[in-house]
């Protein structure tokens, strides 16, 4: 097992880090009151579509790039490092969807104009209380004699505002299905929330009666699938995320001049930047082998998933805690970005579950794995397992 990058993966970083530093402007949203509408989505979308990237994941033969998970977790860390303002977040979660769930024509059809930046997309599976794991009722499947319709409410749904397609988990035959509607169709109606986190874009959608297409590819519950690559893209941004506090804490700590020397040369400041850099590499660390993982080895990959998304989470929301308090008074003032990425690590630690939730299904995991193991070992318990099969 090699963690070490090879060549094209870091021209492949480096080209996006430089892209992003060159285009992101996060200047609008340093004034107070400012809102996720300045962020320039759109505008950074047409840019991001440009280089192909809303084509990252999806297959070759529906026109898409086929990148592996390494690829994108660079990427995305890059989009987490300068907080890129763009519906990407809702068109990888939508197109994993359509993937998993979809049949290789209903791929064909609704994955081609992806790859060429011609369509966005967002996923709704949030309840209302925000859970993701557990189906729910807050969407009705009716059928009628012009086919499937939806009505009901989807919560903290991410880039609907600015999606043409939404694809919407919904309890259909006792079990998770999901389903593709029209943004723009009759019935559809995309609120925006008053989100703590004003470069990303979150909304309630409400649906009344909206013609539906049911993604009938998937022969079991789907979601732990998408939901273990959502988990690493979250966590790529926060790595990307404490890498950029820590640079700029680091370099406010050389510049601001207390008692006539740098601040960053007194032991408490010092003690703090060690620790950034700790939660940094650690948190870049959890996310590389999560990666490794979900390229290339599926029985680790949901556990390597949920420790990179718990580990990285909270590393995050304490490294811009930690950052704010560095830079003193002025790291509270709406001029500085610390806010910014203090409320995506506080956004980021929510959008899925809680890392509490994450570390609960660690230990479920761990216990699943023991207990196989346990069995696999004894072979009295086998051989009590089969009699309690027969």
């Amino acid at each position: 097992m090699n963690f070490s990058l090879s060549d094209e993966h870091i021209l492949l970083r480096d080209s996006a880090h430089d892209f992003l530093r060159r285009e992101v402007d996060l200047a609008p949203l340093l004034t107070p009151g400012a809102s996720s509408l300045q962020a320039g989505y759109e505008a950074m979308w047409t840019r991001i579509a440009a280089l192909g990237w809303p084509g990252m994941i999806v297959p070759q033969d529906y026109g898409g790039l086929g990148m592996s998970v390494i690829d994108l977790s660079l990427i995305v860390k890059e989009c987490g490092r300068f907080l890129a303002p763009s519906p990407l977040f809702g068109t990888l979660a939508g197109t994993w969807a359509i993937v998993a769930a979809g049949t290789a024509p209903q791929q064909a059809h609704y994955l081609g104009p992806v790859a060429v930046g011609q369509c966005k997309l967002a996923l709704a599976v949030a309840a209302q209380d925000g859970d993701c794991q557990t189906p729910h009722g807050n969407v009705k499947v009716m059928t009628s004699s012009e086919g499937l319709r939806l009505s009901g409410t989807c919560h903290y749904v991410v880039d609907a505002t600015t999606a043409d397609r939404i694809v919407v988990a919904a309890l259909h035959e006792a079990r998770r299905r999901f389903f593709v509607i029209d943004r723009r169709a009759p019935g559809v109606e995309v609120t925006l929330l008053d989100w703590r986190d004003i470069t990303r874009q979150v909304c309630t959608v409400g649906l009344s009666d909206v013609p539906a297409h049911l993604l009938s590819g998937d022969g079991h519950d789907v979601w732990p699938w998408i939901r273990d690559r959502l988990y690493l893209v979250l966590a790529a941004e926060s790595a990307g995320g404490l890498q950029a506090v820590l640079d700029d804490t680091a370099a406010y700590a050389r510049e601001r001049v207390a008692f006539g020397k740098p601040i960053g040369a007194y032991q408490a400041i010092k003690h703090a930047l060690a620790d950034l850099l700790a939660l940094t590499e650690c948190t870049s660390t959890a996310v590389l082998y999560a990666a490794w993982a979900l390229s290339d080895d599926p029985h680790a990959a949901p556990l390597a998933a949920a420790m990179a998304q718990a580990y990285a989470s909270e590393a995050y929301r304490d490294a811009t805690h930690r950052s704010i308090q560095v830079f003193g008074a002025i790291g509270f003032t709406w001029e500085m970005k610390n806010h910014l990425y203090f409320k995506r690590a506080r956004g980021n630690a929510q959008l899925l579950g809680s890392p509490a939730h994450q570390r609960e299904q660690i230990v479920r995991m761990l216990e699943a794995n023991a207990l196989a193991q346990t069995a696999f070992d004894n072979p009295l318990a086998r051989e009590d397992k089969k009699e309690t099969a027969l």
